[in-house]
């Protein structure tokens, strides 16, 4: 055997705990190999407990849009009863009137009434999305905050 070949591990030790062997590596590499187990071993807890709160989080953030949605679902479910009755109440006064003078102005105020309702409504449903995005944010913007000011 040569000299290169007399510092190797003939033992077979275990690295790190990993239960992997240091085949034929030199001592001096045995210790390199070790650290970097042992880093390695870090990282992966470190990214793991990372994981499992990020899981947490987006469970929070998706329990927060669920309910906001349904919020939303019942809004517009709300405003389609309110046109849908508006529609039917302007028919029944439409077939109602006896000049086509009538039928004007009465389309005319439905139509003025109609944009003012709607303008209403969907400002209604802007508000009701914006708070739906803020407070499904929230839970994300808490825990960057919280990262960035935990020294690393």
């Amino acid at each position: 055997m040569s000299d290169v070949h007399t510092n190797e591990v003939s033992d077979n030790p275990k690295v790190g705990g990993f239960n992997l062997p240091l085949f034929a590596l030199p001592k001096a590499f045995q210790g390199f190999a070790e650290q970097n187990a042992a880093r390695a071993r870090e990282q992966f807890e470190k990214v793991q407990e990372a994981s499992e709160e990020i899981s947490v989080l987006l469970k929070e953030a998706y329990s927060i849009n669920a309910r906001g949605s349904a919020d939303y679902a019942a809004k517009v479910l709300d405003i389609s009863q309110t046109n849908t009755s508006s529609t039917l109440a302007f028919m029944t006064e439409l077939v109602a009137t006896r000049s086509l003078s009538e039928a004007i102005r009465l389309s005319a105020d439905h139509g003025r009434r109609s944009f003012e309702v709607t303008t209403v409504q969907n400002k209604e449903l802007w508000e009701i999305a914006k708070k739906v995005a803020t407070e499904t944010a929230e839970p994300i913007r808490k825990s960057l905050a919280k990262t960035l000011k935990t020294p690393s």
